[in-house]
């Protein structure tokens, strides 16, 4: 039984494996943007009486962030996430700051709080949700994609850091789910067209982009959460856990192949 922190479990992916991994025998702190997201959870865990705790963590807040301080946790699941979209040409970059802010940055000063407790107990594991849209970049979605690719560098790194560190056990893993259908990426996709119908370089072939992104989804997600969810499992549990865990494998397997044969 390992004691897990996951970010982001309001809904969508992040509720699934708080969950599915109590089911597991572990004890899940699952953590919700607002505490009515909070209240929901636990309210829902009295059905099935598993062993984990909804409360309120909200990663922009620094007095939310403090709250792991105290807490012991073996494995912290950085899942938390937003999106943002628009044509970089024109695209307000205080939307790529918020991105950033959410996905990046926060997850980053959380990371280094949960660390100074694992560091001490010279075990733990710090798993970070990145995506598939880190590895190969999906036009207007670049605010998005460009946080993930940010953690494609983040995590690593700190991966060999920390192994620099004598008789510390505290492997730093990636997540990359393909495309799911939680809702996700359709309110990314939509966040661009509240402005671009107003004033944009695109504008004139705003319904065609419009229907050209939404039927990429809807081509592309999978509505079985089963493969993913055991990728947070396997991340948590592996005893020589590897460096990213993707699925779809069938997405990833595209990705891979489109990076080393389609270049242009």
């Amino acid at each position: 039984m390992k004691k897990i922190l996951i970010t982001g479990c309001g809904s969508g992916l992040g509720r699934e494996a708080a969950f599915a991994l109590a089911h597991r025998g572990h004890y899940v702190y699952a953590t919700t943007h607002t505490e009515e997201q909070a209240n929901k959870i636990n309210t829902l865990n009295k059905k099935y009486n598993l062993p984990l705790e909804g409360f309120k963590l909200d990663i922009l807040n620094s007095e939310d962030r403090l709250k792991i301080a105290n807490l012991e946790i073996d494995v912290l699941i950085n899942n938390a996430a937003i999106g943002n979209s628009g044509s970089v040409a024109e695209i307000d970059t205080n939307s790529y700051r918020d991105t950033f802010e959410t996905n990046v940055f926060c997850p980053i000063e959380l990371t280094q709080i949960a660390l100074k407790q694992m560091i001490h107990r010279r075990k733990g594991r710090i798993i970070f949700v990145s995506s598939l849209a880190g590895r190969s970049p999906i036009p207007f979605l670049s605010p998005y994609c460009a946080t993930k690719f940010a953690l494609e560098a983040i995590a690593p790194s700190l991966n060999e850091e920390l192994k620099g560190l004598k008789n510390v056990d505290i492997p730093v893993i990636l997540i990359e789910p393909g495309s799911y259908a939680t809702g996700f990426n359709q309110k990314n996709i939509a966040k661009q067209f509240n402005w671009m119908k107003i004033n944009s370089y695109f504008k004139d072939t705003l319904l065609s982009l419009e229907r050209k992104q939404y039927m990429y989804f809807k081509l592309t997600e999978s509505s079985n959460f089963d493969s993913i969810i055991d990728k947070y499992i396997k991340a948590v549990e592996d005893n020589h856990p590897r460096e990213r865990y993707i699925s779809p494998s069938s997405q990833g397997a595209f990705i891979k192949f489109k990076n080393i044969f389609m270049k242009k």
